[in-house]
């Protein structure tokens, strides 16, 4: 039987370093964080999709100027069939919310790994 935290990385896609770090202090302790992640990425009936949380968590990524982060979801963006305008309008936003100077430091990054995994 898989454990909750093999159950996010299934979702994530990888294992939170978060989870990671739990479970090195203590398992139980692991898995009540990775019970936190399953909550929040679960998908309910009339909630918001893995793509659209995905979307969100990108442009959050984007507009803290986290480039590392917003690289790593591409790939579930990808996965999840994001379109190249959504991903787009999720930059727009993000320039919006955190500002051009972080847009100009961030965009040149997720631009350039948009275009080597082939989200066209």
């Amino acid at each position: 039987m898989d454990s909750i935290a093999d159950e996010v990385k299934q979702v994530k896609g990888f294992m939170p370093r978060a989870i990671r770090y739990a479970k090195s202090m203590d398992d139980d302790f692991g898995e009540a964080v990775a019970g936190f992640y399953k909550s929040v990425w679960a998908e309910r009936e009339g909630g918001l999709s893995l793509k659209e949380k995905h979307l969100l968590v990108f442009t959050v990524a984007c507009a803290n100027n986290n480039s590392e982060s917003a690289v790593k979801i591409l790939e579930r963006l990808r996965k999840f069939d994001a379109s190249r305008t959504e991903i787009l309008d999720a930059m727009m936003i993000a320039a919006w919310t955190g500002g051009i100077q972080n847009f100009t430091d961030f965009s040149s990054v997720v631009l350039k790994q948009m275009e080597k995994i082939g989200i066209e």
